[in-house]
């Protein structure tokens, strides 16, 4: 399984929309998002783990997908960027 980042633009004028698409999902979908929408950043983020960028965009209402991007995340240790800068 791979971490990813999704994230989900909508605008200010579909922003209850997308928000009621997401609670037809499940509550327990809704819960897993972080939103910017109080500060005019109508965007939605959940970190979660999938086993490719398909699986991960499964938590986006079908609406919303196509402009959604999953975002596969890593983490880099300090050997790692020693190697990087030795190269």
């Amino acid at each position: 399984m791979t971490k990813y980042l999704v994230e989900s633009p909508h605008t200010s004028e579909g922003c209850l929309k997308a928000l009621d698409e997401m609670l037809a999902m499940g509550a327990d979908v809704l819960e897993q998002y972080d939103f910017g929408c109080m500060v005019d950043v109508h965007k939605g983020w959940v970190i979660l783990e999938a086993e490719n960028e398909s699986e991960a965009l499964k938590i986006v209402p079908e609406s919303l997908r196509s402009k959604a991007r999953a975002v596969a995340l890593n983490k880099f240790t300090p050997e790692q960027i020693k190697e990087a800068h030795d190269e």
